[in-house]
């Protein structure tokens, strides 16, 4: 990954963390907790790529393992989000441009099930069987509702920043467009050529007219 790449992903990964641990983590919602880390992990995947997202998904999984007030075995939320990761940069559009914001948000739904399902595949392989008290089917329902109602302020604004800090690719290539065709417009002197061509009409309609008053006048004198 570039240098401008890392460090922009390691700073929201970083500020996602502990908003999430300080905030979010103490709201006490019902079922799941609305994963600003997964979102973040999203939106720079929907960039970058999938090897992009999966190896910022590993880190941001890893942060999240060792950051207190963890209680399951480091490696497991680095697992799920590398994973979560390289899928959700499977989604991104070839020519980086989005039609519309229903592909995001399925993504993001399909990230918050996808997430929890694999948390808790990981977890009955480790034997932590939180999942069975709290209900699976409650803990997937909350944690595609949270992060679908917080997607559409945070993606939008992680995907923008991400593609400014990569030079924002898509911006300089309409900007190139329209300098290719202002270049062609002037060097084509097509504006000239219209000027110049109404300067001629105007000059052969006077004459026309001097001409035709000239007649009018002989006539007369005759």
């Amino acid at each position: 990954m570039r240098l401008n790449r890392m460090l922009l992903s390691t700073t929201l990964v970083i500020v996602a963390l502990v908003i999430q641990v300080s905030v979010l983590a103490r709201l006490h919602l019902p079922g799941a907790v609305p994963d600003l880390v997964l979102l973040t992990v999203v939106g720079l995947a929907l960039v970058y790529g999938h090897v992009g997202g999966c190896l910022i998904g590993f880190g941001a999984g890893l942060l999240s393992d060792l950051a207190p007030p963890a209680d399951h075995a480091a490696g497991r939320y680095a697992l799920v989000l590398c994973v979560i990761g390289y899928l959700a940069g499977l989604a991104r559009p070839e020519n980086g441009r989005l039609k519309s914001a229903s592909g995001p948000m399925a993504v993001v739904v399909a990230a918050a099930i996808g997430s929890t399902l694999l948390y808790a595949a990981v977890g009955a392989l480790v034997g932590d069987t939180a999942a069975r008290h709290v209900g699976l089917f409650s803990l997937l329902f909350t944690a595609a509702l949270y992060d679908l109602l917080l997607a559409p302020f945070v993606v939008p604004g992680i995907m923008g920043l991400a593609r400014r800090a990569d030079n924002d690719p898509l911006a300089e290539t309409n900007s190139a467009k329209a300098a290719d065709v202002s270049s062609g417009w002037l060097s084509s002197g097509t504006g000239l050529r219209i000027g110049s061509q109404r300067g001629v009409l105007r000059v052969k309609a006077a004459r026309a007219r001097m001409a035709r008053a000239g007649r009018i006048k002989g006539v007369k004198r005759l």
